[in-house]
């Protein structure tokens, strides 16, 4: 799916959602006027619509603490990754109250790997002052199944952010629909 920059604002995006900058009323009676279009048009508004909700679902787990609202958590980075050809890894940088501060696409890399560097990992955590992190990654293959280097990785992520005092709260695996947990599993 074609991604948008980051720069543009609300009404910008809804603006090519929608077509129109100030007068949404017309598209509450049909979805119609959506979808019309070319095909190059009809993914720009996919990817302006996409990033819409991930900006509401952002904002909402800045507003409480994300061990409250698992599902929230998982809602989020199904979306995030929804589509995906390739491995990505990001990480979900939490303040001390497991709010959201940020959240990142770290480290992008093939259809079956990516690369992941700590000190990285380490020095982006710093910067958003992070008292806890959740890392994600995606498998293209659909296979939810975390592989032994999964499992190794993110214990070589926790014992470097242990040394500055960064808790790991999670490690998400998401194939298509299916989203493993390190935490659920005990594995953190």
């Amino acid at each position: 799916m074609k991604s948008l920059p980051s720069h543009l604002s609300n009404l910008e995006l809804l603006g090519l959602v929608f077509g129109v900058k100030s007068d949404y009323s017309a598209y509450r009676l049909s979805l119609k006027p959506l979808f019309d279009g070319s095909r190059g048009r009809l993914q720009l508004k996919c990817a302006a619509a996409r990033e819409l909700v991930m900006r509401w679902m952002r904002e909402s787990l800045q507003e409480g603490s994300l061990l409250s609202d698992p599902a929230a958590v998982r809602d989020y980075l199904g979306l995030h990754f929804a589509g995906r050809e390739h491995e990505a890894f990001m990480v979900l940088y939490l303040d001390a109250q497991n709010r959201l501060l940020g959240a990142e696409e770290l480290f992008r890399g093939t259809l079956t790997q990516t690369a992941v560097y700590p000190r990285e990992i380490l020095k982006c955590a710093m910067r958003h002052n992070a008292a806890g992190v959740i890392f994600a990654h995606n498998h293209p293959s659909g296979m939810a199944k975390p592989s032994a280097a999964d499992r190794q990785l993110t214990e070589t992520l926790q014992k470097a952010l242990a040394l500055v005092d960064i808790k790991v709260l999670d490690h998400f695996i998401v194939a298509g629909h299916a989203l493993v947990s390190f935490a659920e599993r005990g594995w953190l």
